[in-house]
């Protein structure tokens, strides 16, 4: 005899309505209960709050976590963005920093230009620099002063802090600067303390080697390197650099004036020193001595024999 089977689904139909059901009708009345504008309803939400919500903490630590989470990639998402702005702000002051030091540079070189004086007997002439030859085989500049302001050729320039070169070509508005780099560069200098004559040969590099040292070894980094004036065409004692070591260790000079920021340039009038054509005029004259004097006798004395 067979047996009649039940369908589960049967069982858990009403089941399933029933229990919606009294679900809805419990939280209908909640809703109503916790609308309604009672004192006695209101002391029952009170205790029933007092008396259930402080038990939940163990279930609302989960959701605290993740508030917490939340909150704490909100806090990193705004850290990230104050760092990128501080690093965009530091960006800028950067540059503002670089603009502050060139009007710094600028404003010592103006003032030099204006008020520093090397020797009382030297005068100068300031131009601005017009442009630049920037070619690899010759390193030139161009002043905006020529014959009608008296330039010489073969006076020197410089940038009101170092010797920069020598006038190379004069024009009526015009004048060629060559500079210290050039090839054809050659300056008699002074190396400062040990007091050694060397020459400064341009290689169209920014650190010109010295030649003709008689002694390397009393030479060190960091000595002055000053104009000696030999040959009359620069004046001596003017500012050129100072020595430097490459990687072959060869004696190198790193240049005062800044090459980069050649905007005004002065140039010094150098005066030609009376040539000396007479061989026996470097030996001085004899001083003038007066008449002969007379001679001096003894006189007497007073112990006698009568």
């Amino acid at each position: 005899m067979a047996r009649n089977r039940v369908d589960p689904e049967e069982f858990s139909r009403p089941l399933r309505r029933v229990l919606v059901g009294l679900l809805v009708l419990i939280l209908l009345l909640l809703f109503m209960g916790w609308r309604i504008d009672s004192p006695r309803v209101e002391r029952f939400r009170s205790a029933l709050v007092d008396r259930f919500v402080p038990s939940f903490q163990w279930a609302m630590a989960p959701v605290t976590w993740t508030t917490d989470v939340v909150g704490d990639f909100q806090s990193y998402s705004r850290l990230l963005e104050q760092n990128q702005q501080l690093r965009e702000e530091l960006k800028q002051m950067k540059a503002w920093k670089e603009a502050a030091l060139q009007l710094e540079q600028k404003n010592a070189r103006l003032l030099d230009l204006n008020q520093v004086r090397l020797d009382p007997k030297l005068t100068h002439i300031t131009g601005v620099v017009l442009a630049d030859s920037g070619s690899p085989f010759r390193q030139s500049v161009l002043l905006n002063v020529g014959n009608r302001d008296g330039i010489v050729d073969g006076w020197a320039t410089m940038d009101g802090i170092g010797l920069v070169g020598r006038i190379s070509g004069v024009g009526q508005q015009t004048s060629r600067v060559v500079l210290l780099t050039d090839s054809n560069s050659r300056l008699p200098v002074t190396v400062n303390p040990s007091g050694q004559r060397a020459l400064l040969t341009g290689d169209n590099s920014d650190l010109p080697p010295l030649e003709f040292l008689e002694d390397t070894s009393t030479i060190r980094p960091g000595d002055q390197v000053l104009s000696s004036g030999d040959g009359g065409i620069f004046p001596a004692g003017l500012p050129v650099g100072v020595v430097v070591k490459d990687s072959e260790d060869r004696l190198r000079v790193r240049l005062t004036a800044d090459y980069d920021q050649l905007q005004f340039l002065r140039v010094l009038r150098s005066h030609q020193v009376e040539p000396i054509t007479d061989a026996g005029a470097l030996i001085a004259a004899p001083p003038v001595q007066g008449p002969p004097r007379p001679p001096v006798t003894p006189e007497p004395s007073g112990d006698s024999n009568g």
